[in-house]
Parts: structure tokens; sequence; C-alpha cells
């Protein structure tokens, strides 16, 4: 929306502070600056408000705005005076304004920095969390124009507004002055404030998917009269599930004297309906969904779900299309799955929802599916099918152009009806985001996720989404971070989902291997030390073996304090007549869930070759009870958050210490309680389902690397339950304001909005403020210069060349070490440009030697997307070919450091490989938690490389430094809450 020319020139119509949120009852709206075009909205805003809530406004009865009042509420100069409204439909349900005043409370301009901020919102729209997203968003553009804390004036009868501001999570005093409360709230954000802010946009988005999977009644637009269209289907797979609620089929071109279809109400528009629809299925062409959508947001409809292709899979136009067609739906509240959407499942017995292109509803089970693509949905829908496993709800976004799988996730974390997420992307379209979501809900539930369109250039053309450049191995070791379970296939995906929903979590590696092949049982073996895992040498049942028998092993096995897990091998066994009996696989599977049945809480698995019926035994033979709900308080909450900032993964059998487990092996939940449930608590799945359904595999391979994933995440859950921190570095080596004085001082001669890097010297000063020696080097440009510069730093020197080309390399011949004297330096010299080139290509320089040790690299670099993540190699090319490099988003806590420097492949090295001396790993800890904190403190710290780092048995040295400043890129995690715009 444009300014007037009757407002500021000075001041443009500020568009960065329209943004669409999220309500509490699920309900999307509109924030947006009131211009002065908004009179006529205002005025009728104010005449649907209640007498009681204008005396609560303006401190006397104030029946209507005058005038003045509408040109003072309407005219803003976006610094001093500022409105903003909260509008559905076009039309307004809440305003806020400031009014910057001086200590007097007098109109004020800047430096004043205190507000006086007054709210108003509509009766019928009060208690959807309006007035706290207005709180979110007038504080942000407080801070934006130097605004540092609001008063307010309310009366003491008027508890709802006083709730909005105790509730807010700001630093406040509040006195009693003149018959009214005084409040003051500092806007500084607050750990606090962000917690409630994210709290609120947790279950906000939560309960927005929560009203598209279980609506009261759907309407099917599109359903046509002829069999086989893509609206008729879906109206029949609708019915044929046993939808509890009501259905319609709407169709602009049904006859008038059309009653009904298939057995339900049949109407030509969605007027025709005297009833409230829930949720509304498109299924018309793309060029009348525009028409559907208003016709939807018209008559109250709560959400969509657009089958309709033509969007931004076409091109550039579609895209412009799909954009239209959100902020079309937003502006009437409404939420969107698709467009290209295959749709939406709920199999909850109350519910019954198949609104989909699946021709079969899914059993009802444990498991949430999520998944960005129509194609991989039916693959993921057949195969969990096929192997007996059931689903709670199924999502296909399509070109998930508004609910996402950051939505999904949202909403898995409070569903009690599933156990395990799995999640099948092909874009993230808020990767910081999606890191503190998946990590939040992994420690209540396990997240299992396959990352389609893994290599740059491949993201899928119906998904605009913001461009990450960090490389794909980066990205699934940030997702370990966060406690997610990353596959590589859709298979895999499958196969960990069904021992994590049916099997609980194991207390550690150790695997039992049982079965009556000793050639099956040796390949387990070999694949759990490939997946390091570690496996009990097999035991052999024989051939001979009867099912008896199998219980007897197996229920030994569960009973053996010495194993974490047992993995049951199979073929068709030997009868009496020397035959091989391959059908009896009922036999086997009844045999294996009475010894599980027996009590344990040890994961099983079973591994059969040709046994007929014997996974689908064991599926039916699995109880489908739901689990005991657990309570979880707002104090698990509070855990379940810092979870999401604080912890993060270790790999199986590096030099980490390994966490404890409790008594039953598996890990501790964040907080659990059978006390009655507060006001304030919700119920979750309980942490680790009790033993069920036996998953069965084809393949020891794919069993086994299951387990192992099982294994990784149930040692995440454990770290997870007691966080890492971040040091605070109390000591006198961190000058923050130092530091940002040198930041300020350099941009400012960067004329570039792209930032400029740090000669060494400048990247010396930089680093030092915070505790980062670096070895200092002179430049060397001819012979008499190195001989000097290597009598200030004292021998032995080394002299190397700096040149782009050759800098860190070594292998090219550009680095001289432990030169004892002048004569080796001259020769040195000598050799270096004979090779090489002249110094004046080469750069060369002198540096004092640093003890012996190994060769690390450590980097900090932000991406725009995902956050700045800090990233652990050795130096050297076998490292570099390889890609063995950890990363860990920052701020790193003493756990991350610790496990960073343990996760990559060479890590022995530093521990004393071969007999050679361990080096001081707590000084490269260190290390890495004084970069972490720098970057984190200055972001305008773009990118830094510390190369090499020695690191010898007594500390380390830093020998090359190379730092980059520009402005910083923008956060879209810490502002108010918004629904993205792609």
């Amino acid at each position: 929306m444009e300014p007037t020319p009757e407002q500021s020139p000075h001041h443009a119509y500020p568009d960065h502070w329209e943004a669409d949120v999220v309500l509490r009852d699920g309900g999307t709206a509109r924030i947006r600056p009131i211009t002065t075009d908004d009179a006529e909205r205002l005025v009728s805003f104010y005449e649907q408000v209640s007498d009681e809530s204008k005396y609560y406004r303006f401190f006397a009865p104030y029946p209507r705005l005058s005038d003045r009042d509408v040109h003072r509420f309407t005219h803003h100069d976006y610094v001093d005076r500022v409105g903003l409204a909260v509008t559905i439909g076009g039309e307004f349900i809440g305003t806020v304004r400031y009014d910057r005043i001086d200590d007097t409370g007098r109109p004020a301009s800047a430096p004043a920095d205190e507000a006086e901020v007054a709210f108003l919102v509509q009766d019928a729209h009060q208690g959807r969390g309006v007035a706290s997203a207005l709180l979110e968003h007038i504080a942000a553009v407080a801070r934006e124009r130097g605004i540092r804390r609001f008063a307010a004036e309310v009366l003491p009868a008027n508890n709802k507004m006083i709730k909005v501001f105790r509730d807010g999570g700001y630093t406040q005093r509040r006195s009693f002055e003149d018959g009214s409360v005084h409040l003051t709230l500092d806007l500084e954000p607050t750990e606090k404030s962000l917690a409630v802010q994210r709290g609120r946009e947790q279950r906000a988005e939560a309960r927005s998917v929560q009203r598209l999977l279980a609506p009261g009644s759907v309407a099917v637009i599109g359903a046509g009269r002829n069999h086989g269209g893509v609206g008729r289907t879906v109206l029949r797979n609708l019915l044929a599930a046993g939808f509890t609620g009501r259905a319609y089929a709407v169709n602009r071109a049904f006859d008038e004297g059309l009653a009904t279809l298939d057995g339900v109400p049949a109407h030509r528009s969605l007027g025709e309906i005297d009833e409230q629809v829930d949720l509304a299925v498109i299924a018309v062409p793309a060029h009348r969904v525009p028409e559907a959508v208003a016709d939807c947001g018209e008559h109250g409809v709560q959400g969509l779900v657009v089958l309709s292709a033509g969007y931004a899979e076409r091109g550039a136009d579609g895209r412009e299309l799909q954009r239209e067609l959100v902020r079309q739906a937003r502006s009437y509240g409404m939420r969107i799955i698709g467009p290209n959407a295959f749709g939406i499942i709920n199999t909850a017995e109350s519910v019954r929802l198949n609104a989909s292109l699946a021709p079969e509803s899914p059993a009802r089970g444990r498991i949430g599916l999520f998944t960005q693509s129509g194609a991989i949905g039916i693959a993921l829908l057949s195969g969990l099918h096929r192997r007996g496993a059931g689903l709670s709800s199924f999502i296909s976004a399509g070109n998930r152009a508004d609910v996402s799988g950051n939505d999904f996730l949202q909403y898995s974390f409070e569903d009690p009806d599933t156990d395990v997420a799995l999640l099948y992307l092909e874009s993230l379209g808020n990767p910081r985001k999606f890191t503190r979501l998946a990590r939040r809900t992994a420690a209540v539930k396990p997240v299992v996720v396959v990352k389609g369109a893994r290599h740059s250039g491949s993201t899928p053309p119906g998904h605009a989404v913001p461009v990450s450049r960090i490389p794909d191995a980066t990205v699934s070791a940030l997702m370990r971070q966060a406690g997610v379970i990353r596959v590589d296939t859709v298979t895999e995906m499958v196969d960990a989902g069904l021992l994590l929903a049916g099997q609980p979590l194991p207390a550690g590696p150790r695997v039992a291997i049982l079965g009556n092949s000793e050639s099956l049982g040796l390949l387990t073996y070999d694949a759990c030390l490939a997946e390091g895992l570690r496996p009990r040498p097999p035991i052999d049942l024989t051939t001979a073996a009867s099912p008896q028998d199998f219980r007897d092993a197996l229920a030994e096995a569960l009973a053996d304090g010495t194993c974490d897990a047992v993995i049951v091998t199979a073929i068709p066994w030997v009868g009496e007549n020397g035959e091989a009996e391959t059908g009896d696989g009922q036999v086997l599977a009844k045999a294996l869930t009475r010894a599980v049945a027996g009590g344990s809480a040890k994961p099983v698995a079973v591994v059969h070759v040709e046994i007929g019926g014997l996974a689908e035994a064991l599926a039916a033979a699995s109880s489908t009870a739901a689990p005991r709900p657990r309570t979880v308080t707002s104090a698990a909450r509070t855990r379940a958050a810092t979870t999401a900032t604080t912890t993060q993964t270790t790999t199986t059998g590096t030099p980490a210490a390994q966490a404890t487990t409790t008594g039953t092996g598996t890990p501790a939940a964040p907080e659990a309680t059978t006390a009655p449930a507060t006001p304030d608590a919700t119920t979750a799945p309980e942490a680790a389902p009790r033993p069920g359904r036996i998953p069965a595999y084809p393949a020891a391979e794919r069993a086994v690397r299951a387990l192992a994933e099982a294994v990784k995440y149930a040692q995440w859950r454990r770290q997870a339950a007691v966080p890492g921190k971040v040091p605070e570095f109390l000591d006198d080596t961190i000058d923050e304001a130092g530091a940002a004085a040198l930041i300020e001082a350099q941009l400012s001669t960067a004329p570039d909005p792209r930032g400029r890097p740090l000669t060494h010297d400048e990247a010396r000063e930089l680093l030092g403020r915070y505790g980062v020696d670096v070895r200092p080097t002179l430049p060397a440009p001819d012979p008499e210069a190195a001989v000097a510069a290597a009598a200030r730093l004292g021998y032995p020197v080394a002299l190397k060349t700096t040149a782009p080309h050759l800098r860190h390399r070594a292998d090219l011949g550009g680095v001289r070490l432990d030169l004892a004297d002048e004569e080796a330096l001259r020769r040195a010299y000598g050799d270096l440009t004979d090779l090489l080139g002249k110094p004046a290509e080469l750069l060369p320089v002198v540096q004092a030697m640093a003890p012996r040790g190994v060769d690390t690299v450590v980097r900090a670099s932000i991406d725009a997307a995902a956050g700045a993540v800090l990233s652990f190699g050795l130096a050297g090319a076998p490292s570099e070919l390889l890609g063995d490099t950890a990363h860990r988003l920052v701020p790193a806590t003493d756990r991350d450091a610790a496990e960073l420097i343990r996760s990559i492949r060479a890590a022995p090295v530093l521990f004393g490989w071969r007999g050679s001396a361990p080096v001081d790993t707590a000084a490269l800890e260190e290390l890495l938690l004084r970069l972490s904190r720098l970057v984190d403190d200055h972001p305008e710290v773009v990118s830094v490389a510390l190369e090499p780092v020695v690191v010898a048995p007594q500390g380390l040295t830093v020998l090359g430094a190379s730092v980059r400043l520009a402005p910083p890129p923008a956060r879209n995690d810490l502002g108010p809450r918004r629904l993205p715009n792609y």
C-alpha cells in the first residue's frame, strides 16, 4: 500500500512492517501500517467495538470518533507516531498506536526514547491473540525507530489488557496513579519474551494445522458428475474413509435440480450451504481458483487444500499466480495446503478424514507423515501399507506455498496420536526455524527426514525459497545436531520409522544376534560393525530350530543385561520330514511376539528371508492400543525450548563421554508426572512406546541401519536432557565493546555493501579482542628484509608465501620450516624464488616457529538462510578431499565444542593415534568457543578462517587468520512472528 502525498516524504510507507500472522485459534490475519486511506475502515471498525471496550480505551464514554480523531489516528510519520492495524478480509479487527513522548509525557521527537502505546480490539475477536501479536510487532517497530520503552495507562478493571502486557515477557514496572495502572515496558528482547513469542507461535501454528486435519465439515469444490475427475475422486475417497463430519459437493456447473452427489448434498456455490464449512478441497482449473477462494473466504471457510496445478511449477508467471493465491487466502484468514497438492489424511477415529487422491485410507497408527511430493507420498503410503504400518496423519503439501514442514513439526509436537514424525522435504524455506523446531520436537519424539534436491541449483521449480550456499553435508550435520534422524532414501525413512514407532529406544549400541542361519547371522554381525554398533557373536539356533526355540532364545537375550537390542534372523526352517517350511510365518510371529510380551525395554527387529506372511503376521500380532499419555507441563515446555537452543549430537564410538540412561534403558523424558494436568498442560505421546509391533526387514543391512539410527538418536536424547552451556568468559580476555568499535570503524571505510576482507594486522587486532592470539608475520620482500624480520622474531623461523594461489599449499613448496639461522634463511629464500617466482608475486613473510603438533582448521561463516555455522577439520589436502569437516550452529555450547573435534573421521589423530602424544584438546575447545562467541556477538563478522591452528600437547598456536566484515544479513528468527512470503 503506497503512502499519500499528505504523509511525510522523508518517511516513506514502511512496507517491510507488513506481515501475515497466525492467531491463537489457528486463523490468519494481516498486520500493516495504518495510512490516510483507512479513514472509512477505522470508522467502521470503531462502530463495531462495544461501549465497554471504548471506555477502557479512552477512560470515558466515547461513542464515536470525531473527524479530528479520525485524522489523528490515520496520519502518521512512521517515526514518532505510528499506527498498526490487524485486518481480515480487508477490514480492521484491531489497532495499536504509539506516540513518542519526553520525560514529562508530552509529544517529542528523537532522541527521546519512550512512547505511549494504546490498543483497541473488536470484541468479537478478543481472545484470539490479536493484541499479543500487535504488541510484538509494534515493539519491533519502536526498536527500529530508536524507542526503548513503552508507557501505558490502563484502567484497573481492564484485566485483559493488563494480562497482555504482563504475559509479553518484557521487563516491566507497574504503579498505581490517579486511578489507573501505569505500566512501563523495556522493549529490549529478553530470554523470557523470546520464549513467550515462540510458545505462542508454536501453539498457533499447531492449531492452524489441527483445524485443517480435523474439520467438522468438508466441501469438495470441483466434484463433477462424471466419474474419474480429481474432485469426484476426492469426494469418493472422503466418503469411503467414513468421514465423521458433514460433506458437500460444490460445482457451479451442477444442474439446478441436482440435490445430491454420491449421497451428499450438491450445491452450485458455498453460499447455498446453510451450515459452516470448515475445510474446502479445491479441484478446479487454476484460472477458476481465485473465484473459489473468494467464495470460501466470504462464507467463513477456515482452510483450503488446493489440488489444482498450474502454479510455480510452471515458471515465473505461475509463481506470481501462486503468490497471489496465498495473499488472497490469507486476507480471509485461511491457510492453504498446496497448490498442486496430493491431499491430507487423518486416521483418528473421531475424524476419519481422507481428503486426498489416495484410493485407500491407511490404517490408524502412530506415524505422522509430511511430504512435498505427491509421487513420493503415494510411494510412502503404499510402502507403509504393504508392511502393515499405520499413520496418524498425512499431508502432501505440493508446492507448499503456505503450510510447510515447519508447521507440521509444530503440529506433531502437540499431537498425542503421533509418536514419530516422518518428513520428505525438497526445500527448507526457513532453515533456522526448522532446526529450532526439529530440536524441540526431537526432544520428545523422533523426527526422521529425507532431503530431496540436495545438490546446488536443483530446488524444485514449484518451491520459491531463499538461496542457501551451505553444502548438503553441512545441512546434514546441523540436522544431526538438532536431533533429526537424516536418512538418504524413502526406504530408509520407512525402515527407521517402523522401528521407532513400535519399539523402545535402545540404551546403548550392544546388539545380540540370534537366528537359524549362521550365514545370515554373520552378515548381520558385519553390518553392525559397519554402522558403529557393538554386536555380540551371533547365536546360531541351526536350521532345525522351531518357533519355540526362537521364543526361548529371544526371551533369554531380552533378559540379558549385556545387550541393548536384539536382531532376530530367520530363514525357512526344516520340518520333521526334512523339507523347508516357507509359509508358516504366523507361527514364528506368534512365538516372537510372546517372547517380547514377557516385558523388556529393548528394541527387537527381525531379518527374514523368504518366510511367507511373517511381516504381515508380526504387524497383525501387535497391539494397536494407544500408549499411556504423559503430561507435559509448562516446565517441560521450557526444557524443550532450552533443548531447542543448546543440544547436540555425538557420533557413536568417538572419545566423547557416554551419557547415562534410565533403569529401563530408555532416555529420560524432559519431564514426566502422573499428577493431574494443569490448565497450561498439554498431553503428548509417551517418550518411549511400550514394546509393540516388531518390524521385519528383508535384508540385514536395512534392519541394522534402522537400529543404528535409533541408537544415535537415543544417545542424543540422553544428552539433550542435560544440555550444554555457553561459557561466559568472565575474564578480561574478551572486549566486546572494543571489537564493536573496530568493526564499525572498518565498515565505515568500506562503501561496498558486500563488505571487505581485513588485512592480517586488522584481523589479529579484532581476534585479539576475544582472546584469540594470532602469531605475527613480518613481510619479507627481499632477503635482507627476511633476515631483519627473523632477527626481530628470533630463530628458528618459517618462510612462506602469502600469494592467494599458494596460500596454505605446503605441498607446492611455498613453505620452508625450521630455519635455524641466517644462512638457512637466505638459502631457503633463494630456493623459494627460484622455484615459484619473483618476491613481488609470492609475497613472502617470516614467522616464528610454533611448537610441533597437529595442523587443524577452524572456520566460522554466516549463511543468510541457516545462520552462523562453526566448522572444524584437520588441515591438508586429504581432509579437504574427503570432506572430513564437522559443523555446529552458533552459539556453540561446551558440549558442542567437545563433540565438534571428536566427530571428524580423523579425530583419533588428536588423541594419540599410533602412539603419538595426545594434543591439548581443551585449548582447542576453548578456541572454538571464543570464535563462536565472536561471530554470535558481532554478526558483521560474516566469515573467519583460522588456518593453520597447530595444536600441541600443551597449548596451540594460530598461524594464519582471515576475516571478512559485511553488513549483517537480516535475521528472520528474532523479530516478531510472521508467516513467510516467498
